[in-house]
């Protein structure tokens, strides 16, 4: 077995990766509920040292909320660990409904469909899509989509792809207007883009869609919970939700539990239940899980002051960036990229502030961002008090090279 060609494989494209200075090693972190943003990072058998954490992706910090944690709780106690079995095989609970009608309604859409997680969301929704209609259509996929839009587009592979320039509205509309007539079109796109922070012009796009007879899906993943009125993502804060055909979601991330889902009409989601391998071969969420992820989701729909806290603090640490003349991309969003440039120096600066400073903020390389821009992306939120950002600023001015 061990003289089998991959082995050698590995090892070479392992020591490739080790030498361009993006080899990814975990951090074994242990989050500490009552005092997040702080971790427990993990030193050997028997110590342990606190860190503050700069990327977590709970924005609101909704995973530690009392009462989503207690939800949780509640639902282990009564319906047990886990979910006994696939949607289809004795998986189904109750609270996957309410929490499907919830979503739905939150997105002003007739229905809606839990998956394990986004990723898996993304990429079963997209390709079961693809494949319809013997595969005749063609996908407009914006340049910075994110890897599990790009696996369900590649999915389809007897679906055409086309790539736009990032955000580049003129040249979406170029590619529309020169594709074949006779082809189902899709326009695949997010609201939020994760690495550099910046926001679509959904309003626009969804125009673009309606003139060219077009289908829109929109990843809402790193809005949900921290724009609109009710945390309906960028779509409702731009009162054009109902201009787009599917939104996608995470229960990961603005609500702090786990799990993706989409909204639509109910056809389409009625399509997708049934259709969709994603969803139909794999265990449920546990009712703990849904549970958590209802509360959280109801909370949030509630309690705009979340939100105003949340962009009050990013507001509050850009500004403190600018007075000590850190380089950062400027962002509406909640995402504050502070680009290095040099995927071995950004590994060496992620690792100083975690050794020297007790402070996690990982280095994001290359294939998550193109080589040349690689980043610590950090990501404030209402629990980072003044003198954690005072700490972080003073260690980026001290650790960043001098221009």
């Amino acid at each position: 077995m061990s003289s089998h060609p991959f082995y050698a494989y590995c090892k070479e494209a392992l020591g490739d990766i080790e030498k361009q200075g993006r080899y990814r090693r975990f951090t074994p972190l242990s989050r500490q509920s009552m005092h997040y943003p702080v971790y427990d990072r993990k030193i050997n058998a028997k110590e342990e040292t606190p860190i503050i954490a700069w990327s977590a992706n709970d924005y609101l910090g909704m995973g530690i909320e009392p009462e989503v944690m207690n939800a949780a709780i509640m639902a282990i106690q009564k319906y047990g660990a886990g979910a006994g079995g696939t949607r289809n095989i004795a998986g189904t609970h109750p609270l996957h409904e309410a929490l499907e009608a919830e979503l739905a309604d939150l997105h002003g859409k007739e229905a809606g469909l839990l998956f394990v997680s986004g990723y898996v969301s993304n990429q079963a929704s997209l390709q079961t899509i693809l494949t319809s209609m013997s595969g005749n259509w063609m996908t407009f996929s914006d340049q910075q989509n994110h890897n599990s839009m790009i696996a369900g587009i590649k999915g389809a592979k007897n679906a055409d792809c086309v790539v736009f320039k990032h955000n580049d509205l003129q040249d979406l509309e170029h590619k529309l207007a020169n594709a074949p007539k006779n082809v189902a079109k899709l326009i695949a796109f997010e609201s939020v883009y994760s690495m550099d922070g910046d926001i679509a012009d959904i309003g626009a796009i969804c125009a673009l869609a309606h003139k060219y007879n077009a289908l829109t899906y929109l990843d809402e993943v790193h809005a949900v919970g921290l724009y609109g009125k009710e945390g309906g993502g960028v779509s409702q804060r731009d009162g054009v939700a109902n201009q787009v055909d599917i939104i996608e979601g995470t229960l990961a991330k603005g609500f702090g539990v786990h799990g993706g889902y989409v909204t639509a009409k109910r056809e389409i989601i009625e399509y997708l239940r049934l259709a969709a391998a994603g969803f139909i071969f794999t265990t449920s969420l546990p009712p703990s899980v849904v549970a958590a992820a209802l509360k959280s989701v109801r909370l949030v729909r509630q309690q705009n002051w979340r939100r105003e806290k949340l962009f009050e603090r990013i507001h509050t640490f850009q500004e403190k960036l600018r007075q000590a003349n850190i380089p950062f991309i400027e962002t509406k969003s909640q995402i504050v990229p502070v680009i290095i440039g040099e995927a071995e120096l950004c590994k060496k600066i992620s690792q100083r502030l975690l050794d020297e400073y007790k402070i996690y903020a990982p280095p994001i390389n290359y294939p998550t961002v193109p080589k040349g821009t690689e980043r610590l992306r950090l990501t404030p939120n209402p629990y980072h008090t003044d003198k954690m950002m005072d700490d972080m600023v003073d260690a980026l001015k001290a650790l960043l090279p001098k221009k």
